[in-house]
């Protein structure tokens, strides 16, 4: 019998059942805790946004997979991503503030894509922003700061690395060639390239070559644009890079800093990572699976034009975001998914209903003492009560009998050992 598709999540959300809820607040809690350890303070933003907090025009693909509608004449959309709601968040009360911001947020985001493994319609995204921070320090802590979430999870060393790249660098490498007397298409360029990975060098070239495209570069000029995307090193992109470049400058700051984290081992300069989202303007940073099976598990960079893009004064800021769903998938291909059951103190049963009364009273005395207590609401077997209470992760069973109330006492089972001790009953 095919069973009734109202029933179903819509496909690429996610259902949280208690099992699942456990584990995504195990997560949250990872994060929450290393955002603590690096002073970042917790924000918050609607997840229903004007649309035009969104929409730019650089073809970028977050634009097309926009879950938006009118109502009441409101152009609206569920928020894509995090970094713009809290720039937002900044610029409202940029007089007020004192900079640099420390903040962090864990919000439901929502994206029309294809589903793949590692990539749901719906996820949840720990960003940390650092608002009012010009120098790359901010990255540096940035990157630091999803280090230390990845060994808190238990990841092995070498599991995730970090690729570094610098738009900044690129776009003066490019000044003196493509980008000559055309420097509006630097954003829409970077975003053909980021498709890379995704659909292979020949289909770039095509999107880069293009007339409809509004790029428009020849195939001699793509051609070079690609093959200065190789550079592995450092010491490879300064040979390209114009004299007293800023963006290499910074770039050979990042890596000092990040050596001085003692994270030189898991860092590593690619020319050809420049993020999908236009409004990146420096260091650019993607975290990857070192096995390659998977998608970005993360990624960030600076955006120091975004404030002024969405009508607020200048504010240099760098963040990055994590998705709850690549690093799960990643945690449970290497097996280090923990068993999460029930946190309950103890489980109060009366045998009977003439003992009801003597029960509530017990679990209102734990619940009282702060303790986790769940009241068995019907009068089932004891075997099973044990039976349950044992797979729930309880650590006591209270049961309460005639014999028991007649004494004004409960009888206390210790799950893990099977010792048993009587409790007086509060009156």
């Amino acid at each position: 019998m095919a069973r009734d598709p109202a029933i179903q999540p819509p496909r690429g959300t996610r259902d949280f059942y208690p099992e699942d809820l456990r584990l995504r607040s195990w997560l949250f809690d990872h994060f929450r805790e290393v955002a603590r350890r690096f002073a970042f303070e917790e924000v918050d933003a609607p997840v229903v946004e004007h649309a035009e907090l969104f929409i730019r025009k650089a073809g970028e693909e977050i634009v097309e997979q926009l879950y938006h509608f009118v109502l009441h004449d409101r152009h609206l959309a569920l928020r894509p991503e995090l970094t713009p709601s809290l720039a937002r968040m900044a610029i409202a009360r940029a007089g007020a503030l004192r900079f640099p911001l420390r903040w962090f947020a864990i919000g439901q985001n929502w994206r029309y894509e294809r589903t793949t493994r590692g990539r749901k319609r719906e996820h949840y995204q720990w960003n940390m922003e650092i608002l009012g921070e010009p120098s790359v320090a901010a990255e540096a802590e940035l990157v630091a700061a999803v280090f230390t979430l990845l060994e808190r999870l238990g990841l092995p060393p070498g599991t995730v690395r970090m690729r570094i790249n610098s738009r900044a660098l690129l776009e003066e490498t490019l000044r003196g060639g493509v980008l000559r007397g055309r420097p509006e298409v630097f954003a829409p360029l970077c975003v053909v390239i980021d498709k890379l990975d995704k659909i292979g060098a020949e289909a770039v070239l095509e999107q880069l070559t293009s007339p409809a495209g509004g790029i428009g570069l020849s195939p001699d000029q793509a051609r070079e644009l690609l093959a200065g995307l190789a550079p592995h090193t450092l010491d490879e992109a300064a040979t390209r890079a114009p004299a007293g470049s800023a963006g290499l400058a910074d770039l050979r700051r990042l890596f000092e800093l990040l050596d001085a984290y003692g994270l030189a081992g898991r860092v590593a300069f690619d020319a050809s990572v420049v993020r999908g989202l236009a409004y990146y303007t420096g260091i650019v940073f993607e975290g990857f699976d070192a096995r390659g099976e998977l998608r970005a598990v993360c990624g960030g960079g600076r955006y120091d034009r975004l404030a002024e893009q969405l009508g607020g004064p200048p504010l240099p800021a760098a963040g990055f975001g994590l998705g709850d769903v690549v690093v799960l998938e990643l945690l449970a291909d290497l097996g280090l998914v923990p068993g999460l059951p029930r946190a309950l103190d103890a489980v109060v049963v009366a045998v009977s209903e003439a003992e009801r009364p003597a029960a509530v009273r017990a679990a209102r005395r734990l619940r009282e003492a702060g303790r986790a207590a769940e009241l068995v609401l019907g009068t089932p077997r004891l075997k099973r009560v044990l039976q349950d209470a044992d797979k729930n992760g309880a650590r006591e069973v209270w049961v309460i009998g005639a014999d028991e109330a007649a004494r004004g006492v409960a009888r206390v089972r210790e799950l893990a050992t099977g010792a048993q001790r009587d409790e007086p009953l509060p009156p």
